[in-house]
């Protein structure tokens, strides 16, 4: 969200057109992913100008109505919150569970 990124007054911002929560790619592209945070730390590092906004080279692969934004496996801490939902206070309270 580039637009909404400098509306804040970010120092400088290294923008991607990425769904929410995918900021740097797939899931497991490790590949994709390095070449995103290269790119990132690049653009940052070349910014000159206070509130300048770099758009990364960078498409997503999938039209947006078809990006699925949930695992096809919940994540461990799901999973165990399922299970044990009294769990979920000490996880809020910063208490991890093992």
């Amino acid at each position: 969200m580039p637009d909404l990124t400098a509306s804040v007054s970010s120092p400088r911002v290294a923008a991607i057109e990425y769904p929410l929560g995918r900021n740097l790619g797939q899931p497991g592209d490790v590949g994709g992913q390095t070449a995103v945070l290269h790119a990132t730390f690049q653009a940052l590092q070349d910014i000159q100008e206070p509130g300048a906004v770099v758009h990364l080279p960078f498409q997503w692969p999938e039209p947006p109505n078809e990006v699925h934004a949930h695992p096809k496996e919940p994540p461990p801490i799901a999973k165990a919150i399922t299970r044990r939902p009294w769990l979920f206070r000490n996880l809020m309270n910063g208490d991890i569970p093992g």
